[in-house]
């Protein structure tokens, strides 16, 4: 199990304590109230400060919240061999966030919902499976950064 704090990782030129922190602040880019979410303690107050509902977001924050998923799930995997190493463990197995509070990012109570984070994951998966098979070094790993 990977603990908060574990998991940083730089993106936009910032340097990110968790995938939360910086999902949550991309609904309020470019003020300071993302700052302050990207320098809170835990993710779980991250995500309190995204849903902080005296703070408008973005206006375009649901038609980019999938890319701002793919971007922050690609540069976590990418940062930390460990944790890429744990998704490609799971072969090609469906993976699912088992939530039944969130019908878009898990499946949801009905247990039908979108799971487009298992999804992001998947493709996060078969990304970093073929850009293993093409690494320059000939041993599936890619060389640090």
């Amino acid at each position: 199990m990977l603990r908060p704090g574990r998991s940083g990782f730089g993106l936009d030129g910032v340097r990110w304590p968790t995938s939360e922190h910086y999902f949550q602040a991309q609904k309020f880019k470019g003020t300071r109230h993302a700052d302050l979410i990207r320098r809170t303690r835990t993710p779980l107050r991250a995500a309190e400060l995204g849903r902080d509902s005296s703070e408008p977001p973005r206006r375009d924050r649901e038609r980019g919240k999938d890319d701002v998923m793919r971007r922050v799930v690609a540069a976590k995997f990418r940062a930390h061999d460990d944790v890429r190493d744990i998704l490609l463990s799971t072969g090609d197995e469906e993976i699912v966030e088992d939530t039944t509070t969130d019908h878009y990012w898990g499946r949801g109570r009905t247990g039908n919902g979108k799971n487009m984070l298992g999804r992001i994951l998947m493709r996060t998966r078969d990304r970093s499976r073929a850009e293993l098979a093409e690494a320059p070094d000939g041993d599936g790993r890619r060389p640090r950064r």
